[in-house]
C-alpha cells in the first residue's frame, strides 16, 4: 500500500484513534481544528488523498460516513533481530509491528498469574502472566496442550493436557513434578494457553 505524507499520516491517526474511541466519525470542523487549520481545503485534500491510496473511505453526499479501511496495527514495532553471541546491527529502517490486537481484544482471552515451577521446562516460571483462551462448550483441548484446569481434590492447576478414554492425564514440565491423573468428569478445563508475558 502506498506510504502517507507526515501530514496525511497525522490526520490517518488522528481519524482511527477518534472514531475508535467515537464509534461515529468526526466533522471537517473537528477535523479542522485537530490539525490546527483555519480552512476546510486542506483537511478535504488529505481525505482524498488517504481516500486515494486506500486507507479511508465514505459515502458520498452523506456526513460522517468516514470509515477506516487500514486500521493501525496495536503492537510494537519490531526494528530487527538480536543475538546474544556476536552484535547485529539494528535495523532502524524496518517498519514491521508486532501486532497484539489478536491478544488484546480478543474477548475470550484472560490472564493467569503464575504461582510454582511445575512448567519451568516449557519455561513457564513463577511471575509470568499466561495468556489463556477459553473454549467454548464444544471445544476440547488437544492432547499436548497446555490447559488452565480445576481438579477435584487438586484445585486449580497449568499441566500439558492428555486424553486417554475416560481418563485425563494432566503432566508438568518438571521432572520434580507429578502428573496428575484423574477422571475426566473432574476436571474442567478453564482454557488453552496461547502466549506467555514475562516483565524485567
Amino acid at each position: 500500500m502506498e506510504s502517507l505524507t507526515p501530514a496525511q499520516q497525522e490526520l490517518f491517526d488522528w481519524l482511527v484513534e477518534y472514531i475508535d474511541k467515537s464509534q461515529h466519525a468526526p466533522s471537517i470542523r473537528e477535523m479542522m481544528h485537530a490539525m490546527h487549520l483555519r480552512s476546510p481545503a486542506p483537511v478535504q485534500s488529505r481525505l482524498e488523498r488517504l481516500r486515494n491510496k486506500g486507507y479511508i473511505d465514505w459515502i458520498e453526499g452523506k456526513a460522517r460516513t468516514i470509515r477506516i479501511l487500514r486500521p493501525k496495527l496495536k503492537g510494537i514495532r519490531i526494528l530487527g533481530t538480536i543475538t546474544v553471541g556476536t552484535l547485529v546491527e539494528l535495523c532502524a529502517n524496518d517498519q514491521t509491528e508486532l501486532d497484539l490486537s489478536e491478544i488484546t481484544e480478543q474477548k475470550n482471552y484472560y490472564g493467569l498469574q503464575i504461582v510454582g515451577d511445575s512448567m519451568i521446562e516449557d519455561l513457564i516460571i513463577e511471575g509470568d502472566l499466561a495468556i489463556m483462551r477459553s473454549l467454548p462448550r464444544d471445544e476440547y483441548p488437544k492432547d499436548g496442550e497446555i490447559v488452565a484446569a480445576i481438579v477435584e481434590g487438586h484445585g486449580t492447576t497449568l499441566k500439558r493436557f492428555y486424553q486417554n478414554g475416560e481418563k485425563v492425564l494432566l503432566k508438568p514440565s518438571n521432572s520434580q513434578s507429578k502428573p496428575i491423573e484423574v477422571k475426566i468428569s473432574e476436571v474442567e478445563i478453564q482454557g488453552v494457553l496461547v502466549g506467555v508475558w514475562r516483565a524485567y
